[in-house]
């Protein structure tokens, strides 16, 4: 898993100089993720598997 104290998306790693980045809080670490992957973290959080911690466990929203 990759260590995100530089503003990058943690799926695509694009840093905050070319795209805008949302900010998260999650298990006392800062992370950040860029509006095109924010529904993955929403939709299909497993695709997010050794990129957000414990990824696996959270559940994906359902309409």
């Amino acid at each position: 898993m990759t260590t995100h104290t530089d503003k990058t998306c943690l799926y695509c790693h694009t840093d905050q100089t070319k795209v805008p980045l949302i900010p998260l809080e999650y298990q006392d670490r800062k992370l950040w993720i860029c509006p095109e992957h924010l529904p993955l973290l929403i939709h299909s959080p497993q695709k997010l598997v050794g990129k957000l911690p414990d990824a696996e466990n959270l559940t994906p929203y359902e309409a």
